[in-house]
């Protein structure tokens, strides 16, 4: 576990993800690799923009349509009493109020633990000693070349939120036991939750964290 603050490198913003481990290893003689014959950008909004390839395909040629969207970081907050800083607030797109794990997404040129740090001192005012990267992923791997970043803080210090205008987010905290419980039989659907949420549980079982925990 790193302390706050300690630099690393940063996956580059380009939907790849390095030696972090997101893609295993292949026999690559059995997958087909399109290849992009051109490209367009046919919308450009405030928070994303849709990108049109023509690409190759095994039988010739075909189009996607690609939603490029800045990186994010998700940040499981953890005290040592086991419980996790948890977030409810209302997301347009499903209609509906989210039970999720404080997340962002990251400013242009900035670093990942950066990143991770000022949302999770903005969305739930807490400033953690360590902060620990646990793991990249693509949540949308069929049209978004987005990748999210999972960090682990400890150590955490209380402080004032520092919500957006347009931000509306209650704050709760519930054990790991709970929140694992929940994902594994279904009642948590944020994916990005239950990624970190299972991280969390795995290393609490395998004993990494048993001199922070009470």
């Amino acid at each position: 576990m790193t302390s706050a603050g300690t630099e690393r490198e940063p996956a580059e913003s380009t939907g790849k993800v390095t030696e972090r481990g997101i893609a295993g290893k292949r026999d690559e003689t059995l997958t087909f690799e399109e290849k992009t014959i051109c490209s367009d950008i046919v919308y450009h909004g405030k928070l994303i923009d849709v990108r049109r390839d023509i690409v190759t395909t095994v039988d010739g040629q075909s189009s996607r349509e690609i939603v490029e969207h800045a990186d994010g970081v998700v940040i499981a907050a953890l005290k040592p009493n086991g419980n996790i800083i948890m977030e409810r607030q209302y997301r347009k797109p499903v209609e509906d109020v989210v039970f999720e794990i404080p997340a962002g997404k990251m400013d242009p040129g900035e670093e990942m633990e950066e990143a991770a740090l000022r949302e999770l001192r903005e969305e739930t005012g807490y400033t953690p000693e360590h902060i620990r990267f646990l793991t990249s992923s693509w949540p949308s791997v069929g049209f978004s070349r987005e990748v999210l970043h999972v960090f682990l803080a400890t150590g955490l210090h209380a402080g004032e939120t520092d919500l957006d205008d347009n931000e509306a987010i209650d704050l709760e905290e519930h054990h790991i036991d709970e929140l694992y419980d929940m994902v594994m039989c279904g009642k948590l659907t944020d994916g990005k939750s239950q990624v970190a949420i299972l991280m969390v549980k795995g290393l609490i079982d395998r004993g990494e964290l048993d001199d922070y925990l009470e």
